[in-house]
């Protein structure tokens, strides 16, 4: 497991220190992401925390996944990064949020928005969970800086999040790998008992 010390909190569900490491590349505006994240609050994490049966042995990543195919991806993508600098405390809090209502930056809903539009959307939807400072944090992190073209105050995160996933041979969200590994057999569609039947076979410390 890599993870520069800045993206700590993507690391969302059980013990930082824990031997196993369950990594999960998700899009924002991915219908199957966004039904693995509930995945994670109702199944993963009452295993691996909380008292859990696995407590203190796996730990959970979220990956930025940005699939460029949605216009819109990018800029949710942005938008989570700028929440975990403006209130990482809120980060997986926002990401369940903007996953309950991607249908809002779906192509079609985007269509006619620009990325102003877009991201002024997706500032009043971080309204929901951070504070009023957090939020005009946030909304200067998105804004334009520097040259003509160099990006904004989470450009260099996002090209990590990007890279990462590059080098790592990954192509479609959801993916998920265990202990570096991808797990092929892993599915969105998982219940308690599946995640509970995997955890019971890959866990050894």
């Amino acid at each position: 497991m890599a993870l520069q010390p800045s993206l700590q909190p993507l690391i969302i569900a059980g013990n930082q220190n824990a031997p196993h490491t369950l990594e999960v590349f998700l899009d924002y505006v991915c219908p199957f992401s966004a039904k693995f994240s509930r995945a994670i609050d109702n199944f993963i994490a009452p295993l691996i925390s909380g008292g859990g049966k696995y407590e203190g042995k796996v730990k959970v990543i979220f990956r930025l996944q940005v699939q460029p195919w949605h216009a819109a991806s990018t800029l949710t993508h942005e938008a989570g990064l700028a929440v975990l600098k403006a209130s990482p405390d809120k980060f997986w809090t926002f990401s369940r949020l903007l996953f309950d209502n991607q249908d809002d930056y779906f192509d079609k809903a985007t269509l006619d928005l620009t990325p102003r539009q877009i991201r002024d959307k997706l500032a009043s939807l971080a309204g929901q969970v951070i504070s009023r400072e957090a939020v005009e944090k946030f909304r200067d992190l998105l804004a334009l800086k520097g040259s003509a073209n160099g990006g904004n105050g989470v450009t260099d995160d996002l090209k990590y999040n990007i890279k990462f996933a590059r080098q790592n041979s990954i192509h479609v969200s959801p993916t998920a790998l265990w202990d570096g590994l991808i797990a092929n057999d892993v599915s969105s569609s998982w219940g308690e008992k599946e995640w509970t039947d995997f955890f019971a076979a890959k866990v050894t410390a």
